[in-house]
Formats: structure tokens, sequence, C-alpha cells
């Protein structure tokens, strides 16, 4: 019997299917059985799904949902996963150790630790499990660890339909099951939207339905009071939540109005007004209640956010009069959505070099949990931050610090950038009216720019670039990009490594597409038929996509992920582990291709709207004069290009060659050593290593395609 079974239920297409699967069967805990629950065994989903079961005897298809594939599991525990979820790397290892640590079969229901990625952009969103009930059920099924036994003894079977899991989380916690928390993040769900193709909403009559059912059953137990009562809230805090984005919905009211009547434990207080109007059934109050509220909310948050800056102030001030700390390094990166890009590579060094210095990392909240365990992380905002940014000697940043920071006298500001120009930047987008409205006050910025002291660049085109963009006092360090030092670092093991971790497989060409983002309106699928590009390549290649503005495409889409040629890295936080992995580049006007340039692989520039982007947004040079390989103008351009081996040729290596003697002129490696040595160690420029050649080079070789380097100016 297994110590796990994991049930996938596929409702109609198989969309992220494989990924999902692949997150299971790539578990470093192996005692586990996989049932892939297709309510239309003959869809292309219950066909994969058979695809997977001759590969792998873990495998099993069954046709059915949720409570199918319980009656199929035989596993000691279950987790009901959708097409959506995927199981972190090492979950199953860090579950069964919890589960061993509560003592055998001591734990009936276990919550996981989880976080959602939202459609519309590839940021994780972590929700926290401390402070929660075990037993509340609002905790997602998908996050939920079940002793089967536990739910045999109870006879609990999953409700048939969608919509079902608050039903069946109510009636779980009414069971009275032994429960236990693991904050380890173990479920990443992949959001997708809502109607248009997405996934559709749980209709009121749906919801309400669940909330009757275990509130039916609930009345037919001797529930402890606080128990009554936490249930009872719990419920109708969903079933407010719905009301609110559904208030003209009169019937959804009405009922929802007398089940809170019939059902409501006795001397429970009904808290808030909204609460108040639902139980009584005034539907036209609750109705007009929402713009009343949003005008009384932002008068108090204008008068909230006021004493909020007079105390934020007021601290900082009290900081400032504090000594520096010589030895205080903060570091940050995209206003603090995690551990990223140079400031990053500059931080790692910083820590082998310069072990005197303390480093601090800024991040958002909810980029805590995916922080490296070893670096100390401090919250955007908290009082910590205000104290590090008031004492540090030296900060590193690839944007710019808030307004509020003030520059002391005596601090060390590096300006890491995170890209190399080819669209306008700072105070010459002032010509571009859209960019620039969208820049907001270049004063302000100016004022940003006055604190930096050093400014790095990663070839001379970028140190003529800052110059005229950001006009100051700063100084230049032509050091090369920190996070490009490990393209010339890796090993092709780790290569390998990546292209496993995200399922390349051996034989395939990785091709990196990664699109830019525009300043203008632009349907983008299409223009660009994802899923007809990936269909006619052929089985030599496999597409990486790094754009999220393709997830919710059409069948055909879905289909190029199923049959294995299109891979979403989309949401994967380390850019440069997808560039390792991939054999060649497919860009537009991405500053990505300069940093790619580094592991002299080919690139292709898709330009189909080349006259529009550079009239819009302006940019520095010609690329379609100057670019790093082949240009293709059309969808169909770039397949002649990429099928005819044009991509790879004598004329593609030479126009690579030209590129790189331009735009990796100070990338070689050892950007990171110069910066720290340079900044944090106070060593002159004639004892920091030199760059070295471009031609004595060698970045890490691609994994499928192996052919001899370009050669270097």
């Amino acid at each position: 019997m297994p110590r796990f079974s994991i049930i996938v239920t596929v409702h109609d297409i198989a969309g992220r299917l494989p990924t999902a699967l692949d997150s299971v069967l790539a578990q470093s805990f192996t005692d586990v059985e996989l049932l892939v629950a297709c309510l239309v065994p003959d869809s292309p989903a219950g066909a994969l799904a058979a695809e997977y079961a001759e590969r792998d005897s873990r495998v099993v298809r069954v046709a059915g949902a949720r409570d199918a594939g319980l009656r199929a599991a035989t596993g000691t525990y279950v987790l009901f996963l959708d097409t959506g979820d995927v199981l972190a790397p090492g979950a199953l290892a860090g579950i069964d150790a919890r589960l061993q640590g509560a003592g055998g079969d001591a734990v009936d229901v276990l919550r996981l630790g989880h976080e959602r990625v939202p459609w519309w952009e590839g940021e994780p969103v972590a929700e926290p499990l401390e402070g929660r009930d075990p037993a509340d059920v609002r905790l997602p099924v998908w996050a939920t660890v079940h002793r089967r036994a536990f739910l045999r003894e109870h006879g609990l079977v999953p409700p048939a339909g969608r919509g079902t899991d608050l039903g069946w989380a109510g009636l779980v916690t009414l069971a009275a099951g032994r429960s236990a928390v693991l904050p380890q993040i173990c479920v990443r769900r992949h959001e997708r939207r809502q109607g248009g193709g997405g996934t559709p909403a749980v209709a009121g009559v749906e919801l309400l339905d669940q909330v009757e059912l275990v509130l039916d059953r609930a009345a037919g137990q001797d529930l402890p009071e606080d128990r009554a009562r936490a249930l009872f809230t719990q419920l109708f805090a969903e079933v407010l939540d719905h009301a609110v984005t559904a208030p003209r919905d009169r019937a959804f009211f009405r009922r929802a109005g007398r089940l809170h009547r019939r059902h409501r434990p006795a001397g429970l207080r009904t808290r808030g007004l909204r609460n108040r109007l639902l139980r009584r059934g005034a539907h036209t109050a609750f109705r007009v209640l929402p713009p009343l509220g949003r005008w009384t909310a932002r008068v108090r948050a204008y008068a909230a956010r006021s004493v909020l800056r007079r105390r934020r102030a007021l601290l900082y001030a009290w900081y400032l009069r504090r000594p520096l700390d010589e030895n205080l390094a903060v570091f940050a990166a995209y206003w603090g959505r995690g551990y990223a890009c140079n400031p990053a590579a500059v931080h790692r060094k910083a820590r082998e070099l310069a072990p005197h210095i303390r480093s601090v990392f800024l991040v958002k909240e909810k980029e805590l949990p995916h922080m490296p365990e070893d670096v100390e992380s401090v919250v955007i905002g908290s009082r910590r931050y205000w104290e590090v940014m008031a004492r540090a000697k030296y900060t590193f940043n690839n944007v710019n610090f808030e307004h509020a920071v003030r520059k002391r006298p005596g601090t060390v500001h590096v300006q890491t950038h995170h890209g190399t120009p080819l669209k306008r930047m700072g105070v010459d987008q002032i010509e571009y009216p859209a960019v620039a409205a969208a820049t907001g006050s270049f004063g302000r910025l100016m004022r940003r720019v006055d604190r930096w002291d050093f400014s790095l660049s990663s070839n001379s085109h970028s140190t003529e670039v800052w110059s005229g963009a950001y006009p100051g006092a700063f100084a230049h360090l032509e050091y090369g990009y920190p996070r490009n030092d490990r393209f010339y670092g890796a090993a092709p093991a780790e290569v390998a490594a990546i292209r496993a971790r995200l399922g390349v497989p051996e034989d395939r060409v990785a091709l990196l597409y990664a699109p830019t983002y525009r300043d203008y309106p632009r349907d983008v699928a299409a223009q660009f038929d994802l899923a007809r590009f990936c269909a006619r390549l052929g089985p030599e290649f496999v597409v990486l996509l790094r754009a999220h503005y393709f997830l919710d495409g059409d069948a055909g889409l879905r289909q190029a992920v199923a049959d294995g040629q299109l891979i979403d890295v989309t949401s994967l936080r380390d850019t440069e582990d997808v560039c390792l992995a991939s054999d060649a580049l497919i860009t537009d006007y991405s500053s990505i291709m300069f940093d790619y340039a580094n592991l002299d692989r080919p690139i292709v520039t898709y330009a189909d709207d080349w006259d529009v982007y550079r009239d819009t947004r302006g940019v520095y040079f010609d690329l379609l004069a100057e670019p790093p390989g082949h240009v293709a103008r059309t969808q169909d351009e770039l397949l002649h290009v990429l099928t005819s081996g044009r991509w790879c040729d004598e004329r593609s290596a030479a126009l690579r060659s030209r590129f790189r003697a331009r735009f990796c002129e100070f990338d070689d490696g050892q950007a990171a050593e110069r910066v720290v040595r340079r900044v944090l160690l106070g060593q002159s420029e004639e004892e920091l290593p030199p760059v070295i050649p471009l031609r004595e080079r060698l970045p890490v070789p691609a994994a499928a395609v192996s052919r001899p380097r370009t050669p270097a100016r």
C-alpha cells in the first residue's frame, strides 16, 4: 500500500495537466500512486493520462471525478489536486516527515502551506497558515492531506459537481478529525481567469447548496458552542463575499438570509453592517451600501495614511540621528520582489569576499517564504526597514528606493540597473508623450538620481546612455553585470539539471521565447499564433515560453503544452536558469538579448511591429541594422529561419559576433567580484581583476546543441 494517493481531477481540457503530473512524479519521495480522474475519459486529457500510465506504473487513469479517484485510491493518505496545481519540489518528503513526527496515524487532516500564482502575472502569492484554525473550512481542499481510513470510517465522499470544496471541507470538519499544520509551501495553484474560457466562478446557488449541506449536518450533531460559532462564521464569510460580488442577485440574498436566521447559533452576535443587512434580508440597503462604504473607506484610509506617514517620518528621523553602521549593506531588487538580478549576485559575492559586512536584503512581506534561508531579509515598510535604511553605509538597488529615503553624508549608493538599454530611459523619454506620462515627475526622478554614487555598466553603450538619461554626479563602474557571471561559472551538469527540472527532453532544441512589454495596446495572441507556431516547428524543437499574456490561449495552445511542444516558464523566478536551459533565444526588443549574448548561443529577432515600437517608445539604435542574429518580420519568416537551419548558420554567427563585441564588453564572469572589491573593500582600479578579452571567455555550452563558438573580435 503506497504512502500517498494523489488524485488529480481533470474537468474538461488538459490545460496544465502535464505540469501537474510531472510535479508529482518528479518528487524525491516515490512511495506514491497518482490517480488521474477524467470526467471525459475519451478526451485529449484522458489520452494524455493513458500515455503517462503507460510510461509510469504509479499512474492510474480513473473515469469520473474526485469520488471515483477516492474509491480507487489505496494509499494511507490522500491529496486532491486539480490540473492547475503543482507540488513544490520536496513537498511529499516534507509532508511525510511532518506526519511521522506527529506519531503514526495521529493526524487525520494536515493543512499544507500553499500559494497562488495569478493568471495575469507570474508572481506567487503565499497564503500564510500562521494564526489560522486548522479546522477552518475556508482552507483549500487542494492543500489538505486526508488520512484515507478516517474518510472511510466516517463515510466521507467528495460531493459531485464543481464548487463543492466548501461543502467537502465542512463535512470533514464536522467529523472532528485530528488536524495539524505544515507551513512549508507544498502546493502552488496557477489561477486562471474567471470567465472568458477560464475557470468559471462558483454560482450562488451552488455555494448556498454547500453551505446548507454543512449546516444541516451540523444541526444533527451536538457541536461545542465555540466550534458551532466558528463554523457558522466561516461559512457565512464566504456567503457574504459572494453577496458583495453579486449584489443584484436578489434570490441569492433572500435564501442566504433565511439560512442565516435558521442556523445562527444562539447567543452569536452578528457583527458588521453587511452581516446585519444579510440576516434581515434588506437587499436594497445592501445594494447601496458599497458606494457609501467606498466613500467612507477612502476618508478613513486617507486619515490612516496621514497618521502612518507622520509616525513613519518621526521614526525615520530618530534613526537618522543614530550613527552610521560602517559594516552594514542593504540590497534590493525590482521594488522588493525577491532575491534577484545584480543586487543578489553582488550580495552572494559580498558574503564570500567581505564577510565582515552584514548584508540585508529588502523584500515585500509576501516574498519572505521564497527567500533563501541563509539570507537576512527585512520587510519593506517595517520598523526594521527604516532603521537599516537610515544607518546602512552601503546600499545597492537595480531600481530606485522610495522618495522618502534620504541620502546621508558618508553613505555609498550603487545603482546596478537591470538591463542594457535599447528603449529610451530617464529624461530621454520626455519627447515620447505616452511613455513620459507613465514615468511621472522627472524632477522627482532626478532627485533620486542625486542619491547615486556609482552606476554600473555592462558596456560602453550603457555608460553613454546612463550619462545622458540620468544626468548626475555619480561615477560609472564599467565592470559588467554581476547577474551574468553565472553564464561563465555554471557547469554543463548544472545546465542538464535545470533542463531536467523544467522537463526539456534531451533530444530537443529548446527555444526560449521571451517578448518584451509594450507601452501601447497590442493583441499579441492575435498577431502571433503561438499554437500554430509550435505545431509547425516540428519534433526537433520545444518552446520555453516566458510571457504571461499567452497563458489563456485557445485549445491549440493547450494542446501544444500537452504534446510537449511548449513549456511555460513564465513564473520561474530565476531568469538565468531559463537562459541556461535553452539552446537559442527568440525575442523582439527585450533587454534579455544583451544578457543572452554572453552565452554565445543563437538569437533570432522577431520584429513584427518594430516601426510602431521605435516611434512610440523611442530607441537608442536601429536593432534591425545591428541585430544579434537573423531578423524575421512575420511569423512565416520566423518559422522559415528556424526550420531551414538559418538560425544557427554562419551568417547568424557573424551577426552575433559583432553584437557581442559591442554589448558584452565587460561581462566576463568577474563583475560581482570587481564591485565588491571596489565598493565594499575600497580597492583601487589597479587592484581589480582585469576584464578578460572576449575571445578568451568560455561561457557554459548549450546542452542539446553543441557547435563551435563564434569568432570573437
